[in-house]
């Protein structure tokens, strides 16, 4: 292994290092009560170590949410696995309830807390693109096999998503609690709930 190349591995195991840190005490602490002192401090580098890779904790976030990114992702491909592209959508939607109910301080993250706006988005790429293709091409074939009523696969995927956003943050924000008993199973009712919608858009 080259200079160049031994450099590179080790930049990408210190960022590795940091963004585990970071989400570990985003996910514990919360993201307003952490601090790059903190981060610092958990991975026992100075603060400086960490600028050197990102230029602020927004940046930083911004890295943590990437990977929760890839954990949905890499939780659609191993449910979503029906033949059937309609079961397919079903399977989809009840993951992604599935993973927000499971991961509740990760979901914040991903989707609550008020994302960073001052990323470079051509260093750092584009949060969730991934799992966003992989939703969208889903859904498009099922507008193409006839199976939706929608024309326009993004107003189809903003409304799915819409959809089962508002279940996962309604519950996590303890505002379904007059609609649902206590002795109910939330996941059961939730995952009903996403039945009912993909129902009502069939073709």
């Amino acid at each position: 292994m080259g200079i160049s190349e031994r450099k590179e591995r080790e930049r990408e195991e210190m960022k590795t290092m940091i963004t585990t840190a970071a989400m570990k005490m985003f996910l514990e602490d919360g993201y307003a009560k952490t601090s790059i002192r903190n981060i610092a401090d958990a991975i026992e580098y100075s603060p400086g170590t960490i600028y050197l890779y990102y230029k602020d904790k927004d940046e930083l976030l911004f890295e943590v949410q990437a990977q929760a990114y890839l954990k949905l992702l890499a939780a659609f491909k191993q449910n979503v696995t029906s033949t059937d592209l309609l079961e397919r959508l079903e399977q989809l939607g009840k993951t992604y309830v599935s993973f927000g109910l499971a991961n509740p301080e990760l979901y914040d993250l991903m989707f609550i807390i008020r994302a960073p706006t001052n990323v470079d988005k051509e260093v750092h790429g584009d949060n969730g693109h991934d799992t966003l293709t992989y939703t969208i091409s889903l859904i498009e074939e099922c507008i193409q096999a006839g199976l939706l009523i929608f024309k326009d696969v993004n107003q189809a995927a903003l409304q799915i998503w819409s959809m089962a956003h508002g279940l996962v943050s309604l519950n996590l924000r303890c505002r379904l609690k007059v609609m649902i008993p206590e002795e109910a199973s939330v996941p059961e009712i939730l995952h009903k709930a996403i039945e009912e919608y993909l129902l009502s858009i069939r073709a």
